[in-house]
């Protein structure tokens, strides 16, 4: 069936009218190899470029006139009609003179504000629109002082404002510090009931995310209501934050935003691990307290065998005195060996000149050379 169909597809396309496609010759521009303007087809008229046109006023605008079209509009009421007959009534009142410098102001009005009115067009025609002002970049802002090119960097500027900190600190130092001296209290040490010490980071005027830490220490032995056994089950619930070279639990708290929050954190904290200690069921008694944690720093010690005692003392002293006394009797003597006067004698007897280098033949014309390694005498091979 496909076959039979497709047969007769083909002999009917072969007994079909073949249309006339009628061929149409454009004419040849001549095409230029370089050139500034824009090409033109033959016969076009060139547009020139007029000029915007300007507002010109011939007469003064005259409030008479409008009022006179609004009374003859027919869309007024009875009530608007009224007010602009009255206006009209006072208009035509109005002194000539008056009228004339009237007239003038508008006049003088709409020439100024003329520009304003105008439509500015782009121009399309330069490059990269560099003449067209960027809407974006201009401010209208009342007062706004216009820029000379005479103002510094921003690095000058920095180094102004770090300048002006300075001077306020030393400000603050001169005149305001003195005043906090009436609100000084003399140092009380803390109590044996106050084992707390919390140590707090503070960073002078700024915000730092690490201010809010809070740190404290305590010392279990300065805990008086617990006793021994309590007092090392503490150790044990602190785990690494125990110290056991200065026997100081340390602990700090960051996870709050500020400071206040940390440090109750802390002492609701400690409050539960010495309800724990106290706690009878379980006193970890038979759990061995782990240091593994810290690593314990050598303290190297004069060992107290090497100290000098005082009948030591005695004995190298006697034995100093023994020998200034033999180096006595052999000065008197002539027997004692003086090395500043034997090397004196050494360099005034020219033995010294004689340790100098003593030339030597060597190369191959057996010329004498100066003494070689040693000072031995070498001779040159042929």
């Amino acid at each position: 069936m496909a076959s039979s169909a497709n047969a007769l597809r083909l002999g009917l396309r072969t007994c079909s009218r073949q249309t006339q496609t009628s061929s149409l010759r454009i004419a040849a521009i001549q095409r230029r190899a370089l050139s500034a303007t824009a090409t033109r087809c033959e016969g076009v008229p060139v547009l020139k470029k007029e000029d915007p046109p300007k507002l010109e006023y011939t007469r003064p605008y005259s409030p008479g006139e409008f009022l006179n079209e609004r009374l003859n509009s027919d869309d007024l009421e009875d009530s608007e009609r009224e007010v602009y007959q009255r206006a009209l009534t006072s208009w035509e009142q109005t002194p000539d003179d008056l009228k004339r410098s009237w007239g003038t102001m508008v006049r003088d009005i709409e020439q100024a504000t003329a520009p304003l009115r105008r439509v500015v067009m782009p121009k399309r025609q330069t490059f990269w629109y560099e003449e067209e002002k960027d809407m974006d970049l201009i401010t209208n802002e009342d007062g706004e002082d216009d820029f000379h090119e005479n103002d510094i960097m921003s690095l000058g500027h920095g180094k102004l404002e770090e300048h002006r900190e300075f001077r306020e600190y030393a400000r603050i130092a001169v005149w305001e510090m003195p005043l906090l001296s009436k609100y000084a209290k003399p140092f009380v040490p803390p109590t044996s009931e106050e084992v707390l010490r919390f140590r707090y980071t503070t960073y002078m005027g700024e915000f730092h995310p690490a201010d809010r830490k809070v740190v404290v220490e305590f010392c279990p032995k300065d805990l008086r209501d617990l006793t021994e056994v309590q007092q090392r089950k503490l150790m044990k619930l602190a785990g690494p934050r125990y110290n056991p070279e200065k026997d100081i639990i340390k602990m700090s708290c960051e996870k709050f935003e500020h400071q206040a929050q940390n440090k109750r954190y802390l002492g609701d904290l400690i409050e539960k691990m010495i309800v724990a200690a106290k706690d009878p069921t379980d006193t970890f008694e038979d759990i061995p307290l782990d240091t593994r944690h810290h690593t314990f720093s050598k303290k190297i010690t004069f060992p107290k065998e090497w100290l000098l005692t005082q009948e030591r003392k005695k004995e190298l002293e006697a034995a100093r005195q023994q020998a200034l006394l033999k180096d006595a009797e052999k000065v008197v003597k002539g027997a004692l060996v003086d090395g500043a006067d034997i090397l004196k004698q050494y360099l005034e007897s020219g033995a010294a000149e004689a340790m100098h280098a003593v030339p030597v033949t060597a190369g191959r014309g057996g010329k004498a050379l100066p003494g070689g390694k040693g000072g031995k005498m070498q001779r040159g091979k042929r």
